[in-house]
């Protein structure tokens, strides 16, 4: 009979407040997400490459499932401290006959327990869904087909999972039975309402208004014009600003919507319009305080998934597209042995476009003295002439009056700027490769060998580290060179030769990864390199591709992690692009995922406390509705009210979100916290995103006035109430 019973007002429990099963479900999808990012194909993948990183990122992961533990705890308390309320008769008649208060307490706490198991199994299984398709869009990121995803189910992410939440789940079943041990069952039977509130006087409320205005005007201000200087304790000073002017602000404004109600006696009278206006007041003005907190959660939503947007579009959009990324794997070692290695049967089928690359330093022929001056060996003083000439108005002025003696490589920089400073960095002893080596580079990506003249060089620049938008042109310097070739004139001499520079050569990687980091480097006819190159300097890598035809064939990377398996076996130094790509990859996960997961789960706390919030409110004053039918008001007049009264709370603190996240954006994307490269996809992505929160919070809405509307079905009505 017992049992019976517990699964009969489970079931009940389960169907009349989808909400609070809902919660349920939530919690625990998000606990299993959290916890099972070790075992996502995608981390796995990274872990070998960016061991280090990876262990150091899955060590942050229990502190943010403490974190979410602790803030789901408050939120299934409310949800619970809901449903007792709503059954508050139910648990009196069973006092009255003759139930006592432990078993009822048993009862309560058993019922919660058969809602928890279903809940664990829903969430599970919703959680192991949701992380599939997070792995699989991570997969994505790296190139459809690249990796061979398989799906995985994580024991320790579901014991973890099943034991934070009956811990939570039963400590606040063990409060809030604690508090029906100790109620009476008159106050039971007759539900203690809610105390009127005091809505305080007109002067009073503006002022609250005005004081909360100021205070986000003094927070908004402070983010945008000093955000780089609110480290630390300015922070949270600004934090602490804008949210006790959210506080106050609302609270001012829930109790003036009164003045609303008066404002048009026509529409006071028309429908249910003053009562709408009335009901809306009293719920925000009762709980102004958590209507805030509300707000200031999605506000932190907002922004953290802004956040998270922006690093999977500035860091994840460049995985697929290498930009001036070439070469798969670069070697270094004896060259005869590495050369005799990579063209083995082992390594031939993971091998095209090999190159020997050789470069080194100038010979640093310091500085000679010629009629009382001083001549670098390296003359580039008219190509200089012309980049500063090519410097916008007040930046020229700058660089002729001498202001500017120092300055950094930066992508907002105008490209002369940025060319000049790749140049100075080593203007005296600057970088030389033979003509050969860049060839076999241009032959892999399909160009034309540049056949230098023997008084003839080009120009090579590190398209990365100089922060060019396309590393095929750069037009200043093209039009520079251009000009120069067309009136004959040479801008650079070496050991007082004068050097043509060949134009418009395209710019890619030299290496793999990082074993070459130059700013640039001179390309020179291969007798030029022998006579220049300081042989203390000299080095030379082989670099190659990974044969088209196997890319198409099983994708990129499992062929590259199996030559990369046959080179450490042989005992080679090497680097590989996987290095590189799994260094990106992790950037996205760890600046992302995380940021992310916070950020939907603000919004679903926020938008679960509105829902309940809203669903107290009306089970408390549900006789008003009854008096409203005596009075003649029709059902749809009572349901078209309470919709509005819906939407009207969810909208109240999502506006004010909106206008607090919009500037915190803002002063991100002031100063490059939020960075977006791929400018083409800013809009669409951010569209999606609002969206999904849109979409998010008109479930929550939905959901409420379903709710709602079975409350009022629930009501006595009069014959013709219809």
């Amino acid at each position: 009979m017992f049992s019976r019973l517990v699964f009969r007002h489970a079931k009940r429990s389960r169907k009349e407040n989808v909400i609070y099963f809902a919660t349920l479900v939530t919690a625990v999808a998000s606990f299993y997400i959290i916890l099972s990012l070790g075992k996502q194909d995608i981390i796995l993948f990274l872990r070998e490459f960016e061991s280090d990183a990876i262990d150091k990122l899955l060590a942050l992961m229990p502190i943010v499932y403490v974190f979410a533990l602790f803030l789901l705890f408050f939120l299934i308390l409310f949800a619970n401290r809901y449903q007792l309320n709503r059954r508050s008769k139910e648990f009196g008649i069973y006092l009255m006959l003759g139930m006592r208060k432990e078993r009822l307490v048993l009862q309560l706490v058993a019922e919660g327990f058969v809602t928890s198991i279903l809940a664990l199994v829903w969430g599970i299984v919703i959680g192991g869904f949701l992380a599939e398709i997070i792995s699989l869009t991570a997969s994505k990121l790296v190139g459809q087909g690249i990796i061979g995803h398989q799906m995985t189910l994580s024991a320790s992410a579901i014991f973890f999972t099943v034991i934070g939440f009956l811990f939570i789940q039963f400590i606040a079943l063990g409060i809030l039975g604690g508090k029906l041990f100790n109620q009476e069952v008159h106050q039971l039977l007759y539900e203690q309402t809610e105390k009127k509130t005091d809505m305080g006087h007109v002067e009073g409320n503006v002022i609250h208004i005005l004081l909360g205005a100021i205070l986000l005007g003094v927070a908004y201000w402070s983010v945008l014009a000093h955000f780089e200087d609110l480290a630390g304790l300015l922070m949270f000073v600004a934090l602490a600003l804008g949210s006790l002017g959210t506080i106050l602000f609302m609270r001012g404004f829930a109790k003036l919507l009164g003045l609303l109600a008066g404002l048009s006696e026509r529409k006071s009278t028309n429908g249910l319009h003053t009562f709408t206006i009335r009901q809306f007041q009293e719920n925000i003005a009762n709980r102004s305080t958590s209507v805030a907190v509300t707000s200031i959660l999605i506000t932190l939503s907002i922004i953290l998934i802004a956040d998270g947007a922006s690093t999977i579009l500035s860091t994840g959009s460049d995985l697929n597209n290498r930009h001036s990324s070439l070469y798969d794997f670069t070697v270094n070692g004896d060259g005869e042995k590495v050369e005799e290695f990579l063209a083995s049967e082992k390594m031939v089928p993971y091998v095209e476009n090999l190159n020997l690359l050789e470069m080194g330093r100038m010979k640093d022929q310091g500085e000679r003295m010629e009629d009382g001056m001083r001549l670098s060996f390296v003359d580039w003083s008219k190509l200089r002439e012309q980049l500063i000439s090519a410097l916008p108005g007040d930046q020229k002025e700058q660089f002729l009056s001498g202001e500017i003696r120092s300055y950094t490589i930066s992508s907002e920089n105008p490209e002369a700027l940025n060319l000049l400073g790749g140049l100075e960095i080593d203007a005296a002893t600057p970088y030389l490769m033979p003509e050969s080596s860049y060839n076999g580079l241009l032959e892999a990506i399909g160009e034309n060998p540049l056949n230098l003249q023997a008084n003839e060089m080009a120009l090579y620049f590190n398209s990365d580290l100089l922060h060019m938008d396309d590393p095929d042109r750069m037009p200043v310097l093209d039009e520079i060179l251009e000009k120069a070739a067309k009136e004959g004139q040479s801008l650079m001499s070496i050991d007082d030769q004068a050097v043509s520079i060949r134009p418009s050569i395209p710019l890619r990687g030299l290496v793999a990864d990082r074993s070459v980091e130059i700013y640039s480097a001179f390309i020179v006819p291969d007798p030029m390199f022998e006579q220049f190159v300081n042989p203390e300097t000299y080095i030379s890598y082989w670099n190659f591709r990974i044969p088209q035809k196997v890319q198409e064939q099983r994708g990129l990377m499992k062929p590259m992690m199996e030559a990369r398996d046959v080179l450490t076996s042989a005992g080679y130094e090497f680097e590989s692009y996987l290095q590189n790509f799994g260094r990106k990859l992790f950037y996205v996960v760890a600046g992302s995922y995380t940021v992310l997961y916070m950020g939907f789960l603000f919004l679903i706390i926020a938008c679960t406390v509105l829902a309940l919030q809203f669903l107290t409110q009306m089970k408390q004053t549900g006789g008003r509705y009854l008096t409203l039918s005596m009075l003649g008001a029709k059902r749809h007049q009572m349901k078209k009210s309470m919709h509005k009264q819906v939407l009207w709370t969810f909208l109240l603190p999502v506006s004010l979100a909106c206008v607090s996240g919009a500037v915190g954006i803002r002063a991100m994307i002031s100063f490059a916290m939020i960075h977006i490269d791929n400018q083409p996809l800013l809009y669409p992505v951010a569209l999606a995103f609002a969206c999904i929160i849109i979409f998010i919070v008109a479930i929550y809405g939905a959901a409420v006035a379903r709710s709602a509307d079975h409350e009022i079905d629930k009501l006595r009505w009069k014959p013709n109430s219809d």
